[in-house]
This record gives C-alpha cells, sequence and structure tokens, in this order.
C-alpha cells in the first residue's frame, strides 16, 4: 500500500501495572494477591492497582476508602517512588541498546523508533520481542507493546493483548485496523468524547471517517483535525528524545477539606512557589495558568487565562491563581488545589505539520 506521509518503524512499550507489580516483584508475599499502592485511608487515592485489584474495579485516582469497598480484601502499599525510577532507568537501557530515538511518555511506557536501530534488525516485531525478554529476565517484570507506522498506531496497539503482550499494526493493514477500531480506544478520545460522538453516530473508526474535516472542526474545535488525520493513519509526530513538556504544574492534597477561599491563599503560595521552583530547575515559562480544584465529592473543576507574555516569578503566578480562585463561588469543599503553567516558550513547532506530506513508498518488514 502506498502512503502520502512518512512511514516509520515505531514501538510503543508499556509495562503492566509498574508500580503494584514492582511491589509484588520485591515482596513475593504480595504476589497473585490485589494490591494497591497509595493510601487506604478516608483522604488516601490509589495511586496503581494490580491486575488482581483491578477485576474488583480498583482503578488509579480511585478514593482508597472506595476501593477497599470494592475488593475487601484489597492490600495498601506506600508508594516507593525512588524504587520505581531505578527500575524504569535500567528498562531505558534496555531500550538504548537498540536506538537512541527513545521518548520516555512516563516512569512505564515510551517510544521507540527503531526504523534505523543499532541492531541492524529489520523487524520491529522481533526487536519488541527482544526488549520484551530482556525486561523480564533484567527486572522480573511484563511488558506489553505495539508496532506500526506511527506513533498514535503503536500506542492504540499495545494495549490491545494487555498484559504480557505484543500487536504488530502492519502497513497494508492500518485502514482496516483503524475502521474496526471502537472510537474509545483512539488515544485522545475520553469519556466526555466518545459520549459526545456516540450521540452523533460515531462509534467507530469507520463512523468517524466519514465525516469532514469542516465537521470534525466545528464540532470538537482543535482536536477535530488531530482526528480527521489519525483516522486515515496520519500522524507525523517523530519520536523525540528531549520531550518538550507541554505544561509544568504542582498540587496539594489536604488532610482536611478547606471550605472558605481565605484558608486556601496560604496553600496557593505554597504550590505557587513549588511551582516557580520547577520552572527555574528547567529555565522557562509560560502564558497560560490554570488553577485546578478538586472538591471532597471527587469532581474536578479547572480555571485558566492566558497572559500576554510569558511568566515563572511566584509572585505573579499567584496573582493569576488568586484571580481564578475569585472567578466564581466554590461548588462545595476542596480537597486539592494545583496550578499549572502551559503555553510554555519552550515549546517548539513540530517539525512537519500533519498536513505537510510527502511521498514515500516503502515495502516494511515489520
Amino acid at each position: 500500500m502506498d502512503f502520502d506521509f512518512p512511514l516509520r518503524k515505531i514501538i510503543h512499550v508499556d509495562m503492566d501495572a509498574f508500580y503494584a507489580s514492582v511491589e509484588q516483584h520485591d515482596n513475593p508475599e504480595l504476589k497473585g494477591k490485589p494490591i494497591a499502592v497509595g493510601g487506604g485511608s478516608k483522604r488516601g487515592v490509589v495511586s496503581a492497582a494490580s491486575y488482581e485489584a483491578r477485576k474488583f474495579g480498583v482503578r488509579s485516582a480511585m478514593a482508597g476508602y472506595i476501593a477497599k469497598r470494592n475488593c475487601p480484601d484489597l492490600v495498601f502499599v506506600k508508594p516507593r517512588f525512588d524504587r520505581y525510577k531505578e527500575v524504569s532507568n535500567s528498562i531505558r537501557n534496555i531500550f538504548f541498546e537498540y536506538t537512541d530515538l527513545v521518548e520516555p511518555l512516563s516512569l512505564d511506557e515510551a517510544y521507540l523508533d527503531v526504523t534505523e536501530n543499532k541492531k541492524g534488525n529489520p523487524s520491529a516485531t522481533l526487536i519488541a520481542q527482544e526488549i520484551r525478554q530482556k525486561i523480564f529476565d533484567s527486572t522480573g517484570l511484563t511488558a506489553s507493546a505495539g508496532i506500526s507506522i506511527n506513533k498514535f498506531i503503536a500506542k492504540v496497539a499495545s494495549d490491545y493483548n494487555k498484559p504480557n503482550g505484543q500487536k504488530t499494526v502492519n502497513p497494508e493493514a492500518v485502514i482496516s485496523f483503524l475502521e474496526e477500531l471502537d472510537i474509545r480506544k483512539f488515544y485522545g478520545v475520553g469519556k466526555v468524547t466518545a459520549e459526545k460522538m456516540y450521540k452523533l453516530g460515531i462509534f467507530t473508526g469507520k463512523d468517524l471517517k466519514k465525516k469532514s474535516l469542516e465537521f470534525l472542526e466545528e464540532t470538537f474545535g482543535k482536536s477535530g483535525k488531530y482526528y480527521y488525520y489519525v483516522v486515515r493513519g496520519i500522524h507525523n509526530s517523530p519520536v523525540k528524545p528531549h520531550r518538550v513538556p507541554k505544561s509544568v504544574g504542582a498540587e496539594r492534597t489536604f488532610s482536611e477539606n478547606l471550605s472558605s477561599e481565605i484558608f486556601m491563599l496560604d496553600k496557593l503560595e505554597n504550590i505557587a512557589a513549588e511551582l516557580e521552583r520547577r520552572l527555574q530547575k528547567s529555565n522557562i515559562s509560560g502564558k497560560t495558568i490554570t488553577l485546578k480544584i478538586k472538591y471532597s465529592d471527587f469532581t474536578l473543576q479547572t480555571r485558566s487565562k492566558t497572559l500576554p507574555y510569558f511568566i515563572g516569578q511566584k509572585d505573579l503566578i499567584l496573582e493569576t491563581a488568586k484571580e481564578l480562585l475569585y472567578q466564581s463561588p466554590l461548588q462545595n469543599s476542596v480537597r486539592l488545589l494545583g496550578i499549572s503553567l502551559a503555553n510554555l516558550n519552550a515549546e517548539k513547532k513540530e517539525e512537519k505539520s500533519q498536513e505537510e506530506t510527502i511521498s514515500v513508498q516503502l515495502q516494511f518488514d515489520f
């Protein structure tokens, strides 16, 4: 099949229930048991759940007491982020044995461009198998992988045969794969967007493909263009070894709910100070400030403002955050506050936009 856009050999590696799996590996007594990394108290939140716990509906970001209610035998384990980072670094070193084009998304997942690789192996499928085996041999942990012509399809594919599996979407299978794909499986389509698409009669990629670019842009804004191109297999974003952050933020969960804005001002100052430190560390600033408010009933609200100039100083951040706080009345008592800065001066334009295409015809051994 001919494609009018660059073809690459991309692998998306995603560790299986990473935090929970590390805990089960380090403490054999936890193997086979439903565990949650996080707090089980009334204020606690689940950071990660083992597959045994997921069978009971336990998920990350779930309140600890709800998780315990769903799974009475749930074992809570305190997070050990230094340990997770240590394991993540050893996994990343395995990636670098094959390619320097590694783009980490988090501690437990990354993109690899193996179009040209250090092993001289023409098969991305075989490379993914080798990498997963090496990860298991060196860490005792399992990983899943997706392999295809671009980052979008590779990421979707990595979720297909979880845990401890992989899926390759060959160039000639891309279109049929995307057309048959449930719209909820499209990376970037969240629960709210999926419900909106359902109401419009969009249930699969094939349904989405029938919609014009104008319709999608009018209905979904900037995301409409993204949906239009990815459903056609077009996603030209290269693997970036040094990912430019889209935003930088800091947040705090409180031991007791706060019921008045007055009680939140000191908290916001501390959060703004932490955000300033993170910005200075990366030597970046931004224009768009977002205040994140999580209420006692776990509903989430965000309020944003874009300034005409870049800022990175605590005082200016705090001033805008206070303005956003008083923008409208609180809906309930508050359990978490966060401030983030986006529209950063470190952001760079893509080397090629999705509309810029070049004609190539490659026979890939996937």
